[in-house]
């Protein structure tokens, strides 16, 4: 079981997931309409470290982040 956090302006409540990679993550939230433009936008963090191969492992206990991009002044 995975953690999923979404971060931001994503208002979404937190998930608890049987998921083993973030590939397998990514076609999971694709179904979801409101969070299918995120996607393509945010950065994906394991345990507080970015992830960029989508073919990562998770095993359980992960807390991934999904973090939408952020602008400051």
């Amino acid at each position: 079981m995975i953690e999923l956090e979404f971060l931001g302006p994503i208002k979404k409540p937190k998930l608890e997931l049987e998921i083993s990679t973030l590939k397998e993550l990514k076609e999971f939230l694709q179904k979801d309409e409101e969070l299918k433009d995120w996607l393509e936008l945010c950065a994906i963090s394991v345990n507080e470290k970015i992830i960029t191969d989508i073919n990562t492992p998770l095993k359980h206990g992960d807390k991934i982040a999904l973090l939408p991009p952020v602008s400051g002044g």
